[in-house]
Order: structure tokens, then sequence, then C-alpha cells
């Protein structure tokens, strides 16, 4: 089972059953921690956008045999 549907497993029977968070987790065998997990990822389009520009820029064609 993947974690997103350990926190969906979590939260439907939180929903469901009204069971707290650390009774739902002990029932499905997920860690708190994971379910908590928020995730943080920054927005990096520039970046993104520069190494584009560097690898239509800078082909690569492989190594010699």
């Amino acid at each position: 089972m993947t974690p997103a549907a350990r926190k969906t497993a979590v939260s439907l029977a939180r929903e469901a059953h009204d069971f707290s968070e650390r009774r739902a987790c002990s029932i499905i065998s997920a860690d708190r921690s994971a379910v908590r997990y928020r995730h943080r990822r920054g927005d990096d389009a520039t970046a993104r956008a520069r190494l584009k520009e560097l690898a239509a820029e800078r082909r690569r064609f492989g190594c010699r045999d």
C-alpha cells in the first residue's frame, strides 16, 4: 500500500467512524508522521527553464566505444 493510499484510508476511517488520528493509524498500520507529512517543494520554475536552455544549447551525443 502506498503512503498516499494510507493517508486516504486514515482520513476515511477518521471521517466515517469518528476515530482519532492515533487510532486510525494503528488500525491501518500507518506511521503518524507519514500521514501528517506535507510536501514542501519550492518553486523552481526559473531554474528548470535555465536547465532546459542549457540542455538545448549543449547537446549530449553519448560516449564513444
